[in-house]
């Protein structure tokens, strides 16, 4: 990380309002924060740094949601084979996605998001009938565990699947937030062990909270005042075009 001197300031300065924007989709819809921050900081950092200073911002900001949505028991019955899947194969693919180049990595990154976005895009009212969960949900679970091994991105696949479950917005927001809980604590765990991001960046990602948590407030307001239907398009729209930029990067 550089020294807070000079263009650094513009640096940081950019880095708030990233975390800021990822905290405003986050307080709205429940998710997106590293679907949003990871790509915007690997236009700034190498994809390592840019998931290292996510670590504190993702777990915190989940945390909050889980506890919030009082949606536990009910979450861990009904996902606990996804995330069970989803928990072996963070380990698995831990180990494969430090032998990425960052060039390689910010692909995978790519690849995640426009795969979610054309996936939503393409079956927007698609429908999971509840029988069917029993071999989806840990289906699902190992794609969303091997994509966030590789990139710490488990939300696309995750967020398509539980929209296909039609759960309402309360059970979804506090569904996904105790999964992407529960699956980023083995996942960061085994991203330091295997060296995909050092202490410095755990140390500057303590400085993300206080935008993140800013941003999950203005969020949370905007919930009530806005369409969700209408904020996800823009959502998708602003993913696409950084799944591009990542692509040509």
């Amino acid at each position: 990380m550089p020294d807070i001197t000079g263009d650094s300031l513009v640096l940081l300065i950019t880095a708030f309002l990233m975390f800021v924007t990822g905290g405003v989709v986050k307080g709205t819809l429940g998710v997106g924060l590293p679907l949003v921050v990871v790509p915007l900081l690997s236009l700034l950092f190498d994809a390592s740094m840019a998931i290292g200073l996510l670590v504190l911002p993702v777990l915190v900001s989940n945390g909050l949601q889980a506890f919030e949505g009082g949606r536990l028991i009910f979450s861990l019955k009904r996902f606990g084979t996804l995330i069970g899947a989803q928990f072996f194969a963070t380990l698995w693919a831990n180990d494969w996605g430090s032998k990425l180049s960052p060039r390689e990595m910010n692909a995978v990154i790519a690849f995640t998001v426009l795969s979610a976005v054309a996936v939503m895009l393409l079956s927007p009212k698609g429908e999971i009938p509840k029988k069917n969960e029993w071999w989806v949900g840990p289906a699902v679970g190992a794609i969303a565990g091997a994509m966030g091994g590789a990139s710490s991105l488990t939300g696309p696949i995750l967020i398509t699947y539980l929209m296909a479950l039609r759960l309402d917005r309360n059970e979804f927001v506090g569904s996904i937030s105790i999964i992407y809980l529960l699956g980023s604590i083995p996942m960061y765990a085994a991203m330091w062990m295997w060296g995909r991001f050092g202490l410095d960046a755990l140390a500057w990602s303590c400085a993300g909270l206080v935008p993140m948590y800013l941003g999950l407030k203005i969020g949370a307001q905007i919930r009530h005042r806005l369409s969700e239907e209408s904020f996800r398009r823009v959502l998708l729209g602003f993913l696409i075009l950084l799944a591009i930029l990542l692509v040509l990067k």
